[in-house]
């Protein structure tokens, strides 16, 4: 479909089917896929304006960490119901991503602000820092 974002045959999937994983599903809808500069944008805006608590995961698809720790991620988001999981492949934002410089980071947001930060995989720690902030 030209001009459209639907996805055609032959078309590279974006957000969490671009990995090509298979993950965990979602149970409570609180886990969000940033698939573009424009998406993470708005979800970064309605964090802010929400204050709902939030983790973003900034991965990649190429990176080897990265597809390690994101099905714990996906998985965790179904024990922590009440905060928000997003994951951002930096190469599909690469505008709003430019800051970040080592994949996977997950930043964790409360009362709309960056509380915390996280470098590198860990599903224990993850988990850990997941009750910290929820």
């Amino acid at each position: 479909m030209e001009g459209g974002n639907d996805l055609s045959l032959g078309e590279k999937s974006k957000g969490l089917e671009g990995t090509g994983l298979i993950l965990p599903l979602n149970s409570h809808g609180n886990l969000k896929s940033a698939s573009s500069d424009q998406n993470l944008t708005e979800i970064m805006q309605n964090i802010r304006s929400s204050k709902a608590p939030a983790v973003i995961n900034y991965g990649a698809s190429w990176c080897r960490v990265c597809s390690q720790i994101l099905p714990s991620f996906c998985k965790l988001s179904n024990n922590f119901p009440k905060l928000s999981f997003v994951y951002a492949d930096i190469d599909e934002c690469p505008d709003t991503t430019q800051h970040i410089r080592y994949t996977p980071t997950f930043h964790f947001f409360r009362d709309g602000e960056r509380v915390d930060e996280m470098f590198g995989a860990g599903e224990e720690r993850l988990q850990d820092r997941l009750w910290l902030h929820s």
